[in-house]
């Protein structure tokens, strides 16, 4: 089967000057039973890589492999929680910790303290104009929490999601069993953070490669990409 650009992506991206194919892997859906992301990413993605290429891999889906997405209906969200969701920013691209489901998480994550200290910090930039300043506070583990949307693959339209746990540990494990190198990503139509990557990785350059979010975030079902200089 021959790879190809999902629908409304570009498949080729210029990064300083050369060319570079993002290649989307289409997989099956991943759950919690498949337990091991370096076994699904073996299976789809191997079979077409050549020497030099990157893998990136959504860290949705490594999240779902460790147990760490959860249904709505199971989240018990505090005071805090609720209050909290209520004065942040939503995107046009997704609830972010506008939730109290995904707060609540975020809460878990990181802690109520510097939770609190981010809601305190991201209120005093919004009165001197300075967007953004909770996510810093709050770091990565904040960040990386996907909120349940209604045009995400079901049933995760209706899960919410952690970021996976030693996400650099998990991209050298797939590295070794693949042969290339592995950055594990969390992107959207925003922007994008590497959360973890094997030996070699550039996390720079692949931010600038993925910058468009190549994979989507609907229903494609391509979880995996692959990254290759043209």
């Amino acid at each position: 089967m021959e790879l190809q650009a999902n629908k409304g992506k570009n498949l080729i991206i210029e990064v300083d000057g050369r060319k570079w194919a993002r290649y989307p892997v289409k997989t099956k859906l991943i759950t919690p039973e498949d337990k091991d992301i370096s076994l699904v990413v073996e299976e789809y993605a191997k079979k077409y890589l050549k020497p030099n290429d990157i893998v990136f891999i959504s860290e949705k889906s490594v999240a779902v492999t460790q147990g760490r997405s959860y249904p709505l209906k199971e989240i018990k969200a505090s005071k805090l929680a609720k209050f909290l969701s209520d004065r942040v920013t939503r995107t046009p691209v997704g609830i972010g910790l506008g939730s109290p489901e995904t707060m609540q998480l975020a809460i878990e994550e990181v802690g109520i303290v510097r939770i609190i200290l981010a809601a305190f910090v991201g209120a005093t930039g919004k009165v001197l104009g300075i967007k953004g300043l909770f996510y810093i506070v709050a770091g990565d583990g904040a960040r990386a929490i996907d909120g349940a949307v209604p045009y995400a693959i079901p049933p995760y339209n209706t899960y919410v999601s952690k970021g996976p746990i030693n996400p650099n540990e998990v991209a050298k494990k797939i590295s070794q069993k693949i042969g290339v190198a592995v950055a594990i990503v969390d992107a959207n139509d925003l922007g994008v953070n590497i959360l973890g990557a094997s030996d070699g990785v550039d996390k720079k350059f692949v931010a600038k490669a993925i910058k468009d979010n190549p994979l989507g975030q609907t229903d494609e079902c391509t979880p995996i990409g692959i990254i290759r200089g043209m």
